[in-house]
């Protein structure tokens, strides 16, 4: 009876563990493969878009250097942005927005110099 009950919790914790080892923990934070693509592109602009709103001088996007994401109702993606300011050099952004494109939801959650 002992070996039966072994033998089944571990056919049931087995699949959970290569999830964790193979993705990393569910709602966890994963990196970002490409940081090019027009989805985290377009997030990144509106990062900076909002931020100018707020604040001055405004920022004009260059490129997202890095990013990762976590699934939580929706996607939060937290990406350092290279943005220029006008009139001025180029510096690193830390912007983390939740989009929620299912409810045309967004929302700049912060964004600061890094």
């Amino acid at each position: 009876m002992m070996m039966k009950s072994l033998i089944c919790l571990s056919l049931v914790l087995l699949p959970l563990i290569s999830v964790v080892v193979e993705g990393g923990l569910l709602g966890g934070w994963k990196p970002i493969k490409d940081v090019s693509d027009p989805n985290v592109v377009d997030i990144a602009k509106y990062a900076i878009s909002e931020h100018n709103k707020v604040s001055k001088p405004g920022l004009v996007y260059e490129k997202v250097v890095q990013g990762k994401q976590q699934v939580v109702a929706g996607t939060k993606y937290s990406l350092v942005i290279a943005a220029k300011s006008r009139g001025g050099g180029s510096k690193n952004y830390e912007a983390v927005v939740w989009d929620k494109p299912y409810e045309k939801f967004r929302k700049l959650e912060s964004f600061k110099a890094v």
